[in-house]
């Protein structure tokens, strides 16, 4: 199941405009044409991210999204609103009201996908903790209530004093601000207990993109949210930011009370997901977790699955497995060693994880394999998903210890069948994965139907 997306407009052709462009990427689009019919779809359909129009008559945007946000229900969905406003005061307005993010008018194509990408990573991360923690939407809001009170250490990454210190000087009223311009001591930094990098586009001494992917494909750091700071009209590098994994981006000349309110809403977004993670840690030590990865093992992977099989028998309600193995890795292991090895497996896990939806079920089965279930999905769709982070897996390099490695998985792919047990159907999901590493490797294959093979 795709990414749902609501889009509210009180105008058609607007309406009609971003639904074009959201189902050209295979979102599930959902429509409003006022603030209360956006409210009343919140609280009945499962949503991820909703774009929301600042200006319509009635309850315009900015009243919808703080209702949306005070929802229990509805609070931790991301809202970017759309307007034709460019001052700065209803940008701060807007991130008041509890928007995760602004775009305005006209639309720029990628600008606005690389956004909609940007947080529905977010939103897919906090759904899987969730689904691992014993938090419902409702009895979270009291961690937020503490997490409004935390200070955090925010890594400053400029070479420029001037430019540094107008930054800093107003954070630090509440906030810990290390100021950096050496670009490799900030990725150390970085890696001990910072909550939120700012970092320049704008440096003449180091390459600001640089600095962002360095910290996204670092395991210890990867975590921790990016604002980055850049010219308006550096549109290109705010795009490539945010397909690097970026989270939040500002304009200069910079506006302090819009900074404040960015940087508060980033930090907010980590303390939660650190407090969701500590739970889930504990939980996974409750189950038999798969202590490289942190993902769960085959017993937890057999267990979890099991209502699935019930729902198979009672409701007729499809599901799907796949296997994921990473291609070579008895040679990645002798020549680079078991550390390096390692490394990869976390990062393959890690990458599984934040790419499959927050139902699925994620487990490490053994060795370099990887087991996930797909609820409600044929075995067309799972197929479709299987290739898709397969590319994705490919598509990056896994850096390890400053060096880039290219690792490819092959993917066997089988739906369950009526009156099937897991053993068979895992057995069929592994002949597909033996035939994609036959026929070349770095493939994602379905598997034969039961009565066939």
């Amino acid at each position: 199941m795709s990414a749902r997306i609501l889009v509210v407009d009180d105008l058609a052709p607007n309406i009609h405009l971003l639904q074009v462009k959201l189902q050209a990427e295979y979102y599930d689009v959902l429509t409003a044409r006022s603030g209360y019919e956006a409210l009343e779809i919140a609280e009945t359909e499962r949503l991820d991210l909703i774009l929301m129009d600042a200006m319509m008559p009635g309850m315009d945007g900015f009243e919808a999204c703080r209702r949306i946000k005070n929802n229990p229900a509805t609070w931790h969905v991301p809202v970017i609103m759309v307007t034709a406003l460019e001052e700065t005061k209803d940008r701060i307005r807007g991130l008041e009201a509890g928007a995760d993010d602004f775009v305005t008018k006209p639309i720029d194509d990628f600008n606005i996908m690389a956004r909609v990408r940007s947080l529905l990573r977010l939103k897919m991360v906090t759904d899987q903790l969730l689904s691992h923690t014993g938090h419902t939407l409702s009895n979270s809001r009291s961690l937020l209530e503490n997490i409004e009170k935390q200070k955090g250490r925010i890594l400053l990454v400029e070479d420029h004093e001037l430019h540094a210190a107008k930054v800093a000087k107003p954070l630090r009223e509440r906030h810990q601000v290390i100021v950096e311009k050496d670009p490799l001591k900030a990725i150390k930094l970085a890696k001990s207990g910072i909550d939120t990098v700012i970092v320049s586009l704008v440096s003449e001494s180091f390459d600001g993109l640089r600095v962002c992917a360095s910290l996204k494909f670092n395991e210890e750091s990867r975590d921790v949210p990016i604002l980055v700071i850049g010219d308006p009209e550096d549109e290109t590098r705010f795009i490539r930011a945010y397909d690097i994994g970026i989270n939040d981006t500002i304009m200069r000349p910079v506006e302090i009370q819009e900074l404040k309110a960015r940087v508060q809403t980033l930090l907010r977004r980590k303390f939660y997901a650190d407090s969701l993670r500590e739970n889930f840690n504990e939980n996974l030590e409750m189950v038999v977790a798969d202590p490289l990865t942190g993902l769960g093992n085959r017993r937890y992977f057999d267990r979890t699955i099991e209502p699935l099989f019930e729902e198979l028998e009672t409701r007729s309600t499809p599901f799907s497995v796949m296997v994921f193995d990473i291609d070579h890795f008895k040679r990645v292991n002798d020549i680079l060693g078991h550390d390096m090895g390692d490394q990869i497996l976390k990062e393959i896990a890690a990458r599984l994880v934040t790419n499959m939806r927050a139902v699925d079920v994620v487990a490490r089965y053994g060795g370099e394999e990887f087991m996930i279930a797909m609820p409600d999905t044929k075995v067309e769709d799972a197929l479709i998903a299987a290739d898709r982070v397969r590319a994705l897996i490919a598509g990056t390099p896994v850096f390890v210890d400053g060096e880039a490695l290219q690792i490819t998985t092959s993917v066997g792919v089988a739906q369950v069948e009526a009156g099937e047990n897991l053993r068979e159907v895992f057995k069929r999901a592994d002949d597909a994965l033996y035939k994609a590493k036959q026929s070349g490797r770095n493939k994602a294959l379905p598997a034969q139907l039961r009565k066939a093979a």
